[in-house]
């Protein structure tokens, strides 16, 4: 059985007999995670071993463990704190800031891993302009050279874990005040502008084998009147054909409210997958979940298949044997380090 082009949320710490239903529909790809999906390390690995015994090959399993603001799971783990706080030291001592990155992306990927999660959606690539809301302390930096170099040694750190990365978002959020969950981004630079500025972390890290991208839901008039996940211009044409991409293309949330420009929830389904997605994400909305699967008629893709099986994950320990090791002690030491005060118990969607 192939991997659907389907990614989709569940509803607790279980698994309902309506969602093994849904996950075992062909449309099906894999799953996403957040916050309300976990209690502790063993429950959540008890929920992915479960997904992933459904079916052959295994669903993939996702989350945004970025830290910071947005880490989904925190009891009983490392408490990650956003990703400016590499961006700031790198300002005071460029070699530390990279080894404490590579360290970092070491150490999410290990304990996801541990858990059973195949990728978390990270690095953020997005540039801090001062302007996004959303993107804020997301980004590493307020440099796009600073971003790429810091971002690639968060993702050697990843790989080193064994998890596959993904840069988001494509091609660029951090230059649109809105903020996509609520509203409808407008960029407005000319393409010469965004190529020199927020799509060189992109590119940087396709060179280095960036196994996957998530798109913006950002439209950009000046290139293409679509969304961008929308928009066979900019996964085609640009970032395909141009740029030389090769990975995964994931949408971002079809549910959120920028995406409501797309049209109904099928719609947008069926036009971002034709755009050039390899795969779409629908969270928190399980009756839009549901007109995707009964409408979505897309034949298999295999070449879509062939780039999704490579971002299962590899390299599994225990989380107890995890905690064992010399390398995650000194890793959680570091973190301290650089960051010695505890981020805010917030979670955001």
């Amino acid at each position: 059985m192939t991997l659907g082009p389907v990614m989709m949320d569940l509803a607790g710490t279980s698994l309902t007999e309506e969602e093994m239903l849904a996950l075992k529909h062909p449309q099906t790809g894999g799953v996403i995670l957040f916050s309300r999906n976990y209690e502790s390390p063993g429950q959540l690995r008890a929920l992915a071993d479960s997904i992933h015994a459904l079916r052959d090959p295994p669903l993939l399993i996702a989350v945004d463990q970025e830290g910071g603001r947005v880490q989904r799971f925190r009891d009983g783990l490392t408490r990650l704190p956003p990703v400016q706080r590499l961006g700031e030291l790198y300002n005071r001592h460029r070699k530390a800031a990279l080894q404490a990155a590579e360290t970092t992306g070491w150490l999410m990927a290990s304990e996801m891993r541990a858990l059973g999660v195949d990728i978390s959606f990270a690095p953020v690539l997005d540039i801090d302009r001062g302007v996004s809301s959303v993107i804020g302390d997301r980004a590493f930096h307020s440099e796009p050279s600073v971003v790429a170099e810091l971002a690639q040694a968060y993702v050697r750190g990843m790989v080193v874990a064994g998890m596959a990365a993904t840069g988001k978002h494509f091609p660029g959020h951090g230059a649109v005040a809105e903020d996509s969950h609520t509203d409808l981004p407008v960029d407005r630079r000319e393409w010469v502008d965004m190529e020199m500025e927020d799509v060189l972390p992109f590119t940087r890290l396709f060179h280095s084998g960036l196994p996957a991208v998530m798109m913006a839901h950002v439209i950009y008039p000046l290139i293409d009147k679509q969304l961008a996940g929308f928009s066979s211009v900019w996964i085609r044409q640009i970032l395909r054909k141009e740029l030389g991409f090769q990975g995964v293309v994931f949408s971002d949330d079809l549910n959120m409210s920028a995406a409501g420009h797309a049209g109904s929830y099928a719609e947008r389904a069926r036009q971002a997958l034709t755009a050039g997605c390899d795969m779409v994400l629908i969270c928190n909305n399980p009756q839009a979940r549901k007109e995707i699967l009964d409408e979505l008629t897309v034949a298999p893709d295999p070449v879509s298949h062939l780039r999704l099986i490579r971002l299962h994950g590899k390299l599994s320990v225990s989380l107890a044997e995890l905690h064992t090791h010399r390398r995650w002690k000194q890793a959680v030491e570091k973190i301290h380090q650089y960051d010695p005060e505890p981020w805010l118990d917030m979670d955001m969607e």
